[in-house]
């Protein structure tokens, strides 16, 4: 019975769908590109509308979303530097296939998706709390009267 489950496992490293994986890698470097567009958005948003922020407390809160906002940019350029390796590596067992290669490029594409999903838990996260803080500064700022200006 073990034998027939390594038949399996080096049956799916050897014949694996390298094509479907680096298709998958294509998307997750798409989505990486939009949201590094809005980490850019969200970042030019503060910068232009919290420049009238007067309360420090206000300013505390502003200056901790631009330091995730920064450590997002960061993950994300990381991250795409990561999947274009990786994307490169797929490349090459679909056009010559490397058993010596195949279990090492499966393990990083498993440790790469968790990445991947981590980093969009963590964006839609600080994305959440952008919003939300922006509608109190406004709020307790009465900025919204110097924004219809």
């Amino acid at each position: 019975m073990g034998n027939t489950e390594d038949n399996k496992e080096l049956q799916f490293v050897k014949d694996g769908p390298w094509s479907e994986l680096y298709a998958l890698t294509e998307h997750w470097k798409s989505d990486l590109e939009f949201y590094k567009d809005d980490l850019r958005f969200l970042h030019h948003l503060i910068e232009k509308y919290f420049m009238w922020i007067t309360k420090p407390e206000n300013l505390d809160m502003v200056k901790e979303l631009k330091v995730g906002l920064f450590d997002l940019k960061t993950k994300c350029r990381d991250l795409l530097e990561k999947v274009g390796r990786h994307r490169t590596h797929l490349g090459q067992m679909v056009e010559d296939y490397n058993k010596a290669d195949a279990s090492i490029i499966r393990t990083e594409h498993e440790h790469l998706e968790e990445e991947v999903a981590n980093f969009v838990t963590l964006f839609r996260s600080n994305r959440k709390e952008v919003f939300a803080i922006t509608e109190f500064i406004i709020d307790s700022e009465s900025l919204a009267s110097l924004m219809d200006q």
